[in-house]
């Protein structure tokens, strides 16, 4: 049997509400037989946590957001720092980056790449970092200080808005790296120079939490006032996720159409949103939850009938992969409209099992929304297919397994 050695993994910030497919993942390998210890670069600003942060086991360590603010832990890692060969071979790649992104975060990654070295964890003989930004500088500076391996795991945002010639930096020191869209599979795979140790790997969805739904939605189709048809929508009030174009589709729709909007989820620009709802004439329709919880998350996926999210590419290139609540409202037979960006045509395919439109086009959305409420059939029939293709491909067990083997063929060959 393989020895499993214990993955030191950085992440961004630990728990958050918006990364459930993470700590999913963490999750997953912990039953797999992996030991764990996870480090933060941020401690957590949510008030709530999801049921599957309190199952890992693994724990917790927060490096110093801000150096400045913990200047004699700082100043411990680096004189224990001082006397290590990897910290001199280090040095000249951080002064290189420095070089070319010449900012405060530069070297707070260093810092924290130090204070992680001298504040190693037990045990560890592996690092993994979630997200092929910050935490994946932190990482690639803590494996040369340590003369240890790294692995990383590239996402969304982290891809789209990183220079070139860091990402490339970061895939020919990495040992592997794992993406979770065809997109960011291929952009990442150019940028490696071919090279074969970039996977792609779908974060897929636990479906023991998400079982199958096997409850009745009415056919409202919008005609009465009394049963309006329920659209809702997950996610941080952010501009990739397009509310805002989602709003404008909404109130674009015919007068004499009943519908009410529920949206989920926290973010900066949530009472910017609320100001639009209310300029635009429908902020009567519209409730706003707030964040929420997985379960509770999951009832309100149960209770609407159709699930719509407005992704786009916003200016400095930050963009959804594959939204994970789009395989959540999915799994639950709920159908989705959305736009044909990054991933998302990886799960949904038009007229298929759901509606995708362009982005930044309020009228095609208000268009596929306004088919979808007249049409209670159609949703069910584009729901159901969407259920079948999350359960028959989304699982994310499969992922959980190329990780696994990843992993493994490692530490064999080690």
């Amino acid at each position: 049997m393989t020895q499993r050695r214990k993955i030191v993994v950085v992440l961004k910030g630990y728990p958050r509400l918006s990364e459930t497919f993470i700590a999913q993942e963490l999750l997953g390998l912990e039953r797999a037989g992996f030991e764990l210890e996870l480090v933060a670069l941020r401690r957590p600003t949510d008030k709530k946590r999801h049921p599957v942060h309190d199952e890992i086991r693994a724990p917790v360590h927060y490096l110093p957001e801000y150096l400045h603010k913990e200047p004699l832990r700082v100043a411990r890692a680096f004189l224990l720092s001082l006397p290590k060969l990897g910290f001199w071979r280090g040095l000249p790649a951080f002064f290189s980056d420095l070089w070319r992104d010449r900012t405060r975060n530069r070297v707070r990654r260093f810092g924290q790449a130090m204070v992680l070295a001298a504040e190693w964890p037990k045990g560890g003989e592996w690092l993994h970092a979630h997200f092929i930004h910050t935490p994946a500088s932190v990482a690639r500076y803590t494996g040369m200080i340590k003369g240890i391996a790294w692995t990383c795991s590239a996402h969304a945002k982290d891809i789209w808005t990183s220079p070139e010639w860091e990402l490339a930096g970061k895939l020919a020191s990495t040992r592997w790296t794992v993406t979770c869209t065809q997109t960011g599979f291929e952009h990442l795979r150019h940028l490696a120079g071919g090279r074969p140790h970039v996977h792609l790997s779908y974060h897929g969805l636990d479906l023991t939490r998400f079982g199958e739904f096997d409850n009745f939605r009415p056919p409202f189709d919008g005609s009465r006032p009394e049963a309006p048809v329920t659209i809702i929508s997950v996610g941080r009030a952010v501009e990739k996720k397009g509310f805002d174009i989602l709003l404008r589709a909404l109130s674009l729709l015919p007068k004499d159409l009943h519908w009410q909007f529920e949206h989920i989820g926290g973010g900066e620009q949530l009472k910017k949103l609320q100001a639009l709802a209310a300029e635009l004439g429908i902020a009567d329709k519209v409730v706003w939850h707030g964040s929420l919880s997985q379960n509770e998350v999951l009832q309100h996926y149960r209770n609407a009938d159709i699930f719509a999210l407005a992704c786009r590419i916003t200016a400095d290139g930050d963009r959804d992969g594959l939204p994970n609540v789009l395989v959540e409202a999915s799994s639950q037979a709920l159908m989705c409209i959305s736009t044909n960006i990054s991933g998302v045509p990886e799960l949904l395919a038009d007229g298929e099992n759901g509606f995708v439109v362009p982005p930044e086009n309020p009228q095609a959305l208000a268009h596929a929304l306004e088919k979808a409420i007249r049409d209670p059939a159609l949703r069910q029939r584009l729901g159901k297919a969407a259920e079948r293709t999350v359960r028959n491909e989304f699982d994310h067990q499969t992922s959980i397994r190329q990780l696994k083997n990843l992993f493994e063929t490692e530490w064999q060959s080690a």
